[in-house]
């Protein structure tokens, strides 16, 4: 469609103008610090921050209803500036001019309906949403989307030169900064810092193919972490994990797309995310109440964030039912399937706090929760899925084993539905499938292959092998006839 071909009251608002005051506001201590300069941490005490527009309230004078007919019918624009999390300009980064949006074809991705056999088995309904279908093949492309187009926006707006941009990595951030590092192109160089022999051949092949600068040090990605924040602190570089607050504001498209997928009625629907940063279900939370805030939903549907026994800190966070009495401790991670979630530190955390106390207090008791699940769980629900046609990656089975949980304990009910975030593209993390099929995960995975889940190619061997190549007409009728009649005898095919 043309944009005269919309509603008339519409049309001046589908292509939004920059507006809004927005700055950094430290978590703890309440202090705010402009934009026009990259911050990540709170200068006068350490705090984390989230982004604020100080002008927000003035979106309260339009309806939830005229934000939902807007949000909508910007869909079926072709223009980048309001595609992908652009889409909710307003509440992602309302400052940028849309000359410095980068949209590389993220968002949106596809939210599908288990089918009847997996509904059965998990025993509700049930949707995956595939955020492996972003550009990189992961969520994080959405915060990159907001946050590089800030950088993009600064870069020009001050004439910066001989930007780099850094983050550390369990894979699937490195591959969504180099990739829109490289867009940008000489505007931006990109490094990434990740724990050697912790990251798949699939995932490392991602930065080092967009030319990013690829470091590898011993440890875990925790430790990788603590080198990028030391580096921000002490030099001109571009932080691109979750600590960047950019980050989170795209990463908030996943929950304004999910209440668009129902129609903006989210009652009586579970949203499960994987926690391994916290910067998902740090958005997830943000992102809704936000939505709740301008009425464009009513309510508020349960949150489930999931981690493994291996990595599990924000779980034992939340086992002590006493707010006043929880204390944070890091933990030590031990391998783990879900590799990107595989965190002890999640940098997050300080958020998560203050917007889980915040979530719980408007939606109530049990409208948010952390549930632990096994490696062998993760595993077996990875498979689960993909038997019946999706295409979940191993956080994606730690989502669909965290709902197979919380419906065990209660925290869910089965005549609700479910959405569980895919994070990343089954295809990342193949390595671990093939690990349970062959029965070769070492000890500490602790994980037993179920005969039913594995899976094997079958070598068909001729009974008279051809002579070289060419064959004659009849060496190759011979051949078809004789793999024909193997195939049929295997599948039991019978005869027409």
């Amino acid at each position: 469609m043309k944009l005269k071909d919309f509603p008339e009251d519409l049309q001046p608002h589908l292509l939004p103008r920059p507006r809004g005051r927005m700055v950094y506001r430290c978590l703890d201590c309440g202090a705010e610090f402009g934009i026009d300069h990259l911050f990540y941490t709170c200068p006068k005490c350490q705090g984390l921050f989230l982004l604020v527009d100080l002008d927000e309230e003035q979106l309260k004078e339009h309806s939830g209803a005229f934000w939902r007919r807007l949000f909508d019918y910007r869909r079926m624009l072709h223009d980048p500036a309001v595609q992908g999390a652009f889409c909710f300009h307003e509440l992602i980064a309302p400052v940028i001019p849309a000359e410095d949006i980068v949209y590389l074809g993220e968002c949106h991705t596809p939210q599908v309906q288990a089918n009847s056999r997996l509904q059965e088995e998990v025993g509700m309904t049930v949707y995956f949403k595939n955020d492996g279908q972003n550009p990189s093949a992961s969520f994080k492309d959405r915060g990159m989307a907001a946050a590089l187009s800030y950088l993009n926006y600064l870069i020009r707006t001050q004439n910066l030169t001989g930007v780099l941009a850094i983050c550390a990595s369990t894979g699937d951030t490195s591959a969504a900064a180099a990739l829109y590092a490289a867009y940008l192109g000489d505007k931006v160089t990109s490094a990434v810092i990740l724990p050697y022999g912790k990251v798949t051949p699939q995932q490392l092949s991602q930065p080092l193919g967009a030319g990013a600068r690829v470091l590898e040090i011993p440890g875990v990605f925790d430790d990788c972490m603590r080198v990028v924040e030391a580096l921000s602190e002490h030099y001109h570089v571009a932080l691109l994990n979750s600590k960047n607050s950019w980050r989170i504001r795209g990463q908030e498209s996943y929950a304004y797309e999910i209440a668009q997928w129902f129609d903006y009625d989210l009652a009586h629907k579970v949203i499960v995310v994987p926690i391994g940063n916290a910067g998902n279900i740090t958005a997830v939370l943000e992102g809704l109440l936000r939505f709740h805030d301008l009425q464009i939903i009513a309510e508020l549907p349960k949150v489930i964030g999931v981690q493994s026994q291996h990595a599990n800190p924000v779980f034992t966070y939340y086992l002590e039912s006493n707010p006043a009495r929880r204390v944070f401790t890091p933990v030590v991670v031990q391998p783990s399937v879900a590799q990107a979630a595989m965190i002890g530190r999640p940098v997050s955390m300080p958020r998560v706090i203050r917007l889980a106390a915040e979530y719980t207090r408007r939606a109530g008791e049990g409208s948010f929760a952390v549930v632990e699940v096994t490696e062998q769980e993760i595993m077996d629900a990875m498979l689960l899925a993909n038997r019946n046609g999706h295409i979940a990656c191993t956080q994606g089975g730690e989502s669909l084993a965290g709902l197979q949980m919380a419906l065990k304990t209660g925290l869910v009910k089965k005549n609700e539905v479910a959405v569980v975030d895919a994070t990343a593209h089954h295809l990342k993390f193949i390595g671990f499938q093939q690990m349970y099929f062959d029965n070769t995960f070492p000890s500490e995975f602790e994980i037993i292959p179920k005969p039913e889940y594995q899976n094997h190619p079958q070598l068909l061997i001729p009974e008279s092998p051809p002579g070289e190549s060419p064959w004659s007409e009849a060496e190759q009728r011979i051949f078809t006839q004789d793999m024909v009649r193997q195939v049929a005898a295997v599948l039991g095919l019978k005869p027409k």
